[in-house]
């Protein structure tokens, strides 16, 4: 049977611990989730709508007028499940959150349910406004279907899902519900930002607008009763299991990483200032909207110690010198070039844990500790085959980006802002004078960038090659079943890109399956 089909069996095993309901949290956790997910709301709408964007300028792959016939090339058809895909991310995303706060009604405080109403209605008006839209723009041509309908391994969906899509999105049902929750969402008290307040009521215009969900009058009681009857239903049978464990997984392995403290702790002696590591950290706001298993990257750059031992080298000494200093002390360098993000890559942090990584997170680019960064569900060290003198003109570069904002546009024109592959991209970019890491640079809906899952799918293809760029050091794959990380060899670590971008929930399947099969 196909692994869609356990999802079920699944979610009724021990695999994994059972649902956290969001009415279960204490009033100060419940608060601090509705803030995070709405925050989390208007970044996935965001994403949505910079593609959708895309799809109405693409006219070469999404025609403004019905046509009756075309032969699509491979190459436009490729950009077309790009951007499916992506669409099909942002979506998944916010289904996870619909499904999380669904039980909004259940909530005793009338504050607390009015926050989790304000999240639902934002989510819901986003997957549907911007769901119309695609599919108005798909159906125009009926070569479409045929491209979107087509399994997508990486992100577990098989046969049939574009169908599935339209079934969900253009039904009288979901109509009724959109009505529903806004005769909800007008009778409570709202406080509002009026950027917010804006984006909910283009959404709802949009959707008016598109001829959907005008629903018929209603009464506060019957809209409670239908929200209460339509409990949110996943779109795609293999996101179920996915969406609610998406929306729980937060509560669930709070400060819980599959990788434990004492195998990072392990992992220091191992490392060198320059290695990049890749990781995966499950259900993070920066895992959506770019493809693939891996789905963050970070530099390591040590401790101040550990730079002065390693950069202990003539060659470097040397090009120091050349850069003004005149004892050839890169530690200097770093100081004179950049004081104040030297002075916070040396500052403890919290257990007076000192910094030794330099990552784009959501704060932005940021110096903080291997305990924190290393604090990850899969992790693989990567050391780039380059001279110590290269390592010294990387790092040197990526103390310039230090404090800028995480840019969740992932646009790599621009360093006003920075995705955390592109500090990687940026820092190691080759010039002239610096042999460098040539990684390229792929277009995701009009976007330039890299993936942190390609750099994996580069070091597969390269592996035992001439073109060579890396070594590996480490790799600890994640084993959720198990809640723990294993240490795993090279050609584990070399098919890893391949995984769909939600391994987690399938490794789950297969151990249900297995016991099933018992």
């Amino acid at each position: 049977m196909r692994c869609y089909l356990f999802l079920l069996a699944l979610l009724s095993t021990q695999t994994f611990a059972q649902p956290t309901a969001l009415r279960s949290l204490d009033s100060a956790a419940l608060h601090a989730r509705q803030t995070v997910d709405l925050q989390a709301a208007q970044i996935y709408r965001a994403g949505l709508q910079k593609t959708l964007a895309y799809v109405q300028q693409r006219t070469d792959l999404f025609p403004q007028q019905r046509i009756e016939k075309r032969i699509l090339p491979d190459i436009l058809k490729s950009e077309v499940r790009t951007v499916w895909k992506t669409i099909l991310d942002y979506q998944l995303a916010l289904e996870s959150l619909e499904r999380y706060h669904n039980d909004f009604i259940l909530l005793k405080h009338k504050a607390a349910r009015e926050r989790s109403l304000l999240v639902t209605y934002v989510v819901h008006l986003a997957r549907y406004r911007f769901a119309l839209d695609f599919i108005a723009r798909a159906e125009n041509d009926p070569e479409l279907s045929k491209v979107l309908n087509e399994p997508f391994n990486d992100l577990g969906l098989e046969q049939g899902s574009y169908s599935r899509f339209k079934l969900h999105y253009l039904n009288a049902g979901l109509a009724t519900q959109y009505a529903a929750f806004t005769v909800l969402f007008k009778g409570a008290s709202h406080d509002l930002e009026l950027s917010l307040a804006e984006k909910i009521n283009a959404d709802s215009s949009r959707i008016q607008e598109m001829g959907r969900g005008k629903g018929s009058a209603m009464t506060a009681v019957n809209a409670l009763s239908i929200v209460r009857n339509a409990a949110a239903r996943a779109v795609f049978p293999a996101q179920a299991g996915i969406s609610e464990w998406m929306g729980d997984t937060k509560v669930l392995r709070q400060n819980q990483a599959l990788i434990s403290a004492p195998q990072i702790t392990a992992m220091i002696p191992k490392m060198q200032p320059g290695d990049i590591m890749l990781q995966r950290h499950e259900w993070y706001l920066s895992n959506v909207g770019l493809p693939g298993f891996w789905s963050h990257a970070a530099i390591y750059i040590g401790t101040a110690q550990e730079r002065l031992s390693f950069f202990n080298d003539a060659e470097v000494h040397a090009w120091v010198r050349q850069q003004g200093v005149a004892d050839g002390d890169f530690e200097k360098l770093l100081t004179q070039r950049y004081p104040q993000a030297y002075k916070t890559s040396i500052t403890p942090q919290a257990h007076e844990y000192l910094p030794r990584v330099l990552e784009a997170i959501s704060e932005g680019v940021s110096f903080t500790s291997l305990e924190h960064s290393g604090e990850s569900d899969s992790l693989v060290v990567l050391r780039p085959r380059l001279s110590k003198k290269d390592q010294a003109f990387a790092l040197l570069r990526a103390f310039g980006y230090a404090g800028r904002p995480y840019d969740f546009d992932f646009d790599f024109q621009t360093d006003a802002s920075l995705v955390c592959t592109e500090l990687v991209y940026k820092s190691y970019e080759p010039t002239k004078d610096f042999k460098g890491l040539h990684l390229q640079l792929q277009d995701i809906v009009g976007r330039l960038a890299i993936p942190a899952n390609d750099i994996a799918r580069d070091f597969d293809r390269e592996y035992g090659t001439a073109k060579q760029q890396w070594d590996m050091v480490l790799f600890l794959d994640g084993d959720e079943p198990n809640k723990r990380a294993v240490e795993a060899n090279v050609d584990v670590f070399r098919a890893s890109w391949k995984r769909p971008k939600w391994h987690i929930l399938l490794q789950g399947v297969k151990q249900a399956k297995t016991e099933w099969q018992r």
